[in-house]
């Protein structure tokens, strides 16, 4: 959470109440990560916080899944993983 908390405190500004705007940001942000950045920054998580990750990164996938299958129209959502 303390990336989300950093990312949050230096981007304020920009992300505005668009939700495209954190896309941006995160993609800009992204772009820039090796695949050793990521899996230091991952290491440092607490095991709660890489779980909520993966969980949110799949129900994402499905989402994505069902629209390209036509299983989900434009006004369906899928509930968002339980945060404890």
């Amino acid at each position: 959470m303390r990336f989300v908390d950093d990312i949050y405190s230096l981007y304020r500004e920009q992300l505005g109440e668009d939700e495209e705007n954190a896309i941006s940001v995160v993609l800009n942000i992204l772009e820039d990560q090796s695949r050793q950045d990521m899996m230091t920054l991952i290491g440092g998580m607490e095991d709660e916080e890489v779980i909520q990750m993966v969980g949110v990164y799949l129900v994402e996938m499905l989402k994505m899944k069902m629209a390209q299958e036509g299983q989900l129209g434009e006004d369906d959502t899928v509930p968002g993983p339980r945060y404890h």
